[in-house]
């Protein structure tokens, strides 16, 4: 973490240390502890935050791989720029929205998540692929990676306590309307922030000025036909999406879990800061295990440790039940380090974007099955069994692990039979 306020190692290229300070004010967002709860109190009903989301995620779903595809085309800093001046508008959107207003309220709402979405989608792979390009040896790929994702979970710890704390109008003796606004404002000041360190980037190549949607289309089925004929590279996308699909939908499903287990609501905030507190740490030990085993070998150690999770969180554990819990996060942000780490050196520098928004592609429809498949064996037990919402859901943690344990150790007989390489991308 010195290397980069020293600006020495890897930081000492500027596009490096711009990447991680980037993605450090993108990613860190002080509305996330209260996000439910600051729609619901603007005056949205329960079901238009649900239609909300889901205006989100396809946003994202449509929009992620061209926007990769752009990124490689006509330059990885003006996507980045693009990304946080969308930023920008829709943290402004969302404080100008009108509380309690209605239909005019959900416009607001439906076109901040649109922005949001965009964002996110313009983001995503050029961050990464304009660092990596930036490096003079891609081994210190590693080192960027445990730096900023230490800076990273220190700034959402910060974030979590902050965000929560400003929200809460009693602790800070200010209005409840001028509270309810100022975790919106915080945001801004991060998206301005992260505006202006987005215009500090140099392209490495220069791209075209314009591509159109041939060229789009080219770029894009160039990098989907070569995620899924390079061997090591669908190797590592499937045994990625396998773990990440269970995990992401623990993270969506949490506080329901937590409630089960009568975890205090109040302390829900405190338990995202914990766990983004331990992703400080996490990295170090993801570079040590990324460096000394072949990547075969950290998926059979990954998947052994969500199993692990899985199976303690079908325990049902009053009270303890959140260790585990916090597990699944660990392992998440472990899992992260390793897939940047293969598929960075794997990826030819023309379509790295491109192949890294194929990879978030292919995580969505991972995550999004196993949302179905969750949801679907609650919904199957409550009609079938005649369980109640605890008992069903019980029921579902129970025999989740099993059927992922099964599923990952099929992927592991065919990742052994076609011999996943014992090393990725060394020079």
């Amino acid at each position: 973490m010195a290397s980069l306020l020293r600006a020495t190692g890897p930081f000492a290229q500027p596009n490096v240390r711009w990447y991680a300070w980037f993605t450090t004010a993108f990613n860190a967002r002080f509305y996330y502890p209260i996000l439910a709860i600051l729609f619901l109190d603007l005056g949205l009903s329960l079901s238009q935050f649900v239609t909300l989301n889901a205006i989100w995620a396809a946003t994202i779903f449509l929009a992620e791989v061209p926007s990769g595809a752009l990124a490689d085309l006509i330059g990885r800093r003006k996507l980045l720029i693009t990304a946080a001046a969308l930023m920008v508008l829709e943290m402004l959107v969302l404080l100008t929205a009108p509380k309690d207003a209605g239909m005019w309220l959900f416009g607001f709402c439906a076109v901040n998540r649109i922005l949001s979405g965009l964002a996110e989608a313009a983001a995503s792979g050029a961050d990464e692929a304009l660092a990596f390009d930036s490096l003079d040896d891609p081994e210190e790929w590693d080192e960027v990676l445990e730096a900023t994702m230490k800076w990273r979970s220190g700034a959402m710890v910060v974030a979590m306590v902050v965000g929560a704390l400003v929200y809460d109008a009693g602790s800070i003796g200010v209005n409840v309307e001028l509270a309810h606004r100022l975790p919106i404002v915080l945001c801004l000041a991060q998206a301005v922030a992260a505006f202006l360190i987005s215009l500090k980037f140099r392209e490495v190549s220069e791209g075209k000025n314009e591509a159109g949607f041939a060229e789009i289309f080219g770029q894009t089925w160039r990098a989907a036909k070569w995620v899924l004929t390079t061997k090591a590279a669908i190797l590592i996308v499937v045994g990625g999406l396998l773990i990440d699909g269970v995990a992401r939908n623990f993270a969506t499903i949490n506080s329901e879990y937590f409630r089960l287990i009568e975890i205090p609501t109040f302390t829900f905030g405190f338990i995202a800061a914990g766990s983004a507190l331990l992703g400080v740490y996490t990295p170090r030990v993801s570079k040590h295990l990324a460096q000394t085993f072949s990547p075969l070998q950290n998926f059979v150690f990954t998947g052994a440790w969500m199993f692990l999770c899985l199976f303690l969180l079908g325990r049902v554990w009053l009270y303890w039940g959140v260790l585990p819990g916090i597990g699944v996060m660990v392992g998440m942000s472990h899992l992260g380090f390793l897939m940047s780490r293969y598929l960075n050196r794997l990826a030819d520098s023309s379509q790295r974007a491109t192949v890294l928004s194929v990879k978030g592609l292919l995580f969505n429809i991972s995550y999004g099955t196993a949302s179905l498949v969750f949801a679907g064996a609650v919904s199957l037990q409550k009609r079938e069994s005649g369980m109640n919402d605890n008992e069903a859901l019980t029921w579902t943690l129970e025999w989740q692990p099993w059927l992922f344990l099964g599923v990952f150790v099929i992927f592991l007989i065919v990742a052994r039979l076609l011999r996943l390489p014992k090393e990725i991308g060394r020079r």
